[in-house]
């Protein structure tokens, strides 16, 4: 993407670190990918450094690449520069950006998975033009990120927003976050699953064809099978996705009456089957909000940017925070090029 001076923007690289695979894109000003590289995710710390290390020389030996920005599925500090806990990665409190940057000679940072994805859709996807919103992506569990007057929000600490972990069944199933009755567990990948053994226990309908797939087994069900029977018309999965739906609406109400976004954006692996829940979850929202009658609601969209959205939204990010420091930049660095800065200066300059 060119200014008016003629300046080019850097190429940056933007990786989705997640627990079963790296993948690595170069990515231009424009959001466009234009080469990935993917490898399994080793299990160890230093192995893993070495996967992301090889990764980002492949890209470097086949483009010009000017900073990299990882999205990672855990809590990353205030800074951007270190991973406190990651639940399927294998670092903690960890200082990952500085070792990568030591090893590439490139500036490096750190972004939660659904911040990055988030920045990507405001950028250049579903959240454009928006003001205040919210992403919500909805997978194994809930990740979930805020756009605050146009800047992430990522609280004091770097962890914000935990809203897949907000309790809205007290005592009910377990998490694994140690709590019971979080939203996710009523609203993801996995309560699609959970939902549809506790319907069938307690109506087994064994006429239906995702009735004998648990009968023979059960552990063999997955998410993504409970929407494709509820897509071929089966009784039980289509039970399954109006629990799911009344529990996104439900939450996404609980949300809006907090942060009373103009925009929500729904992603991860659970909005491919968006058709079969999406219209109504709006129904559920707006009959749950407080005041909906008297206030405008948030429109309700599905990602743009699908499963690259991470890795676009982190090479964005590098590439803010890279311009921000004019070459000064270093993780975690001086007041003048913290990450906020670099976003609202590089929103001003898309905006204009």
């Amino acid at each position: 993407m060119s200014g008016d001076s003629g300046r080019t923007d850097p190429l940056t690289v933007g990786i989705d670190v997640g627990g079963t695979n790296i993948r690595a894109s170069v990515v231009d000003g424009t959001g466009a990918v234009l080469d990935t590289v993917q490898a399994p995710t080793p299990h160890s710390a230093p192995a893993l450094e070495d996967g992301l290390d090889r990764a980002v020389r492949e890209l470097c030996a086949r483009h010009d690449i000017g900073a990299v920005g990882l999205a990672v599925a855990g809590f990353v500090d205030e800074t951007r520069s270190s991973v406190r806990f990651a639940p399927h990665l294998p670092w903690e409190d960890t200082a990952v950006a500085g070792r990568l940057t030591e090893r590439l000679g490139l500036p490096v940072i750190l972004e939660h998975d659904a911040n990055a994805a988030m920045w990507a859709e405001y950028q250049f996807g579903a959240a454009a033009g928006a003001h205040n919103g919210v992403l919500v992506a909805i997978g194994t569990g809930i990740g979930a990120a805020l756009l605050v007057e146009g800047r992430l929000y990522r609280g004091s600490y770097g962890v914000a927003p935990e809203l897949g972990h907000l309790q809205v069944v007290p005592g009910g199933r377990v998490c694994p976050c140690g709590k019971r009755g979080c939203w996710e567990r009523y609203c993801s990948g996995t309560a699609l699953v959970d939902t549809a053994i506790e319907m069938l226990a307690t109506d087994p309908m064994p006429s239906t064809i995702l009735a004998r797939e648990v009968s023979e087994d059960p552990g063999a069900l997955t998410g993504r099978r409970v929407a494709g029977a509820a897509q071929d018309g089966d009784p039980v999965a289509l039970h399954v996705m109006a629990d799911f739906a009344r529990w996104l609406g439900l939450g996404l109400a609980f949300v809006s009456d907090i942060f009373d976004p103009d925009l929500i954006v729904v992603a991860g692996g659970v909005s491919s089957s968006a058709p079969l829940f999406l219209d109504d979850a709006r129904e559920h929202y707006a009959a749950a909000i407080t005041g909906g009658r008297h206030r405008p609601l948030a429109r309700l969209r599905t990602t743009q940017l699908g499963e690259a959205a991470g890795m676009i939204g982190a090479a964005e990010l590098a590439r803010a925070a890279l311009e921000s420091g004019v070459g000064r930049w270093q993780p975690g660095g001086a007041r003048g090029t913290e990450p906020a800065t670099a976003e609202r200066a590089h929103t001003a300059a898309g905006r204009e």
